[in-house]
């Protein structure tokens, strides 16, 4: 049974031990009670120096088989080469970086990095017997997540998936137009609402304020946009839903709105399942990454 660390460095840092599919001890930073860090104001070296921080106290000298780590963005080949959400961390060679560090602190031991998606869709594979089948989720929180496993070699970032031809829809952080996460995420919610945070226009919504009740329809049929997109291309199946925003979910207008988009019989079947605890099935998805990988 493996031994190895998961990684996970999105809104906060977190740091798991993972024998086989399970996980134990994690570690997060800010700590509980700490206060509010921005991770997003943290310069790339203190994030680096803070994951080993949590390393160091998590393994006390035990043997670890390997290590993975998840970061929001366009990870390609241990490099960081986008990330609108950690901007500080595009272009670094995080691989490396990661790998140096470890070995100073007395950690030889393989390491893997990918996408925090690609993590977490790796660990609901993990977690629910299904590594040779395909898992694909969505995370919806602060950016939009899209998370594939098996891995393949291509971009992967669903989140920035072109879900409208409005040109006025400019939201996305990292400037495109049209952009799922540009109606979606937090960041383009507060943008739209300026007064409002996302959960208040929930609930606006809920008391049937008409702008709150268009937009959240709105919302919908993004999501079932890019889901139908992913179908036409990758075939039907199951698609999971995680991440802070989850709640926010209509499964029953959500899937209406993605029969409505999706029409060829062969394509029919698909169906939404939300999933709690994302970063935790990050960490064993980033753990079992690196084992699957060496």
């Amino acid at each position: 049974m493996g031994r190895s660390i998961g990684v996970l460095a999105t809104r906060y840092i977190w740091v798991g031990m993972v024998e086989g599919t399970s996980l134990g001890t994690v570690r997060m930073y800010p700590e509980p009670g700490q206060g509010e860090i921005d991770l997003r104001s943290v310069p790339a070296d203190e994030i680096i120096a803070k994951i080993l921080e949590q390393v160091d106290a998590l393994h006390a000298g035990e043997p670890v088989e390997s290590v993975g780590a998840g970061f929001p963005g366009i990870v390609r080949n241990g490099v960081v080469d986008d990330s609108p959400n950690l901007a500080q961390l595009k272009g670094l060679d995080i691989h490396g970086r990661l790998c140096a560090a470890l070995r100073a602190s007395g950690i030889d031991a393989p390491v893997t990095v990918l996408n925090d998606a690609d993590a977490l869709a790796a660990g609901i594979a993990a977690t629910r017997g299904g590594l040779e089948k395909l898992v694909r989720v969505w995370y919806l929180g602060d950016g939009i997540g899209f998370g594939r496993y098996p891995h393949n070699e291509g971009v992967g970032e669903g989140g920035h998936t072109v879900v409208t031809l409005d040109p006025k829809e400019r939201f996305c952080g990292c400037g495109g137009e049209g952009h799922l996460e540009g109606i979606m995420g937090n960041r383009a919610m507060r943008l739209r609402f300026l007064d409002m945070e996302p959960e208040e226009v929930f609930a606006a919504a809920h008391r049937g304020e008409a702008r709150a009740v268009d937009f959240v329809r709105l919302w919908h049929r993004a999501l079932a946009a890019a889901t139908a997109t992913n179908v036409h291309l990758d075939g039907p199946g199951r698609f999971y839903i995680a991440g802070p925003n989850c709640d926010f979910v209509d499964l029953g207008l959500l899937n209406r709105y993605l029969q409505d988009m999706v029409k060829m019989s062969p394509l029919q079947g698909s169906f939404f399942e939300v999933v709690s605890t994302s970063q935790d099935l990050a960490l064993i998805g980033a753990a079992v990454s690196s084992r699957v990988r060496q």
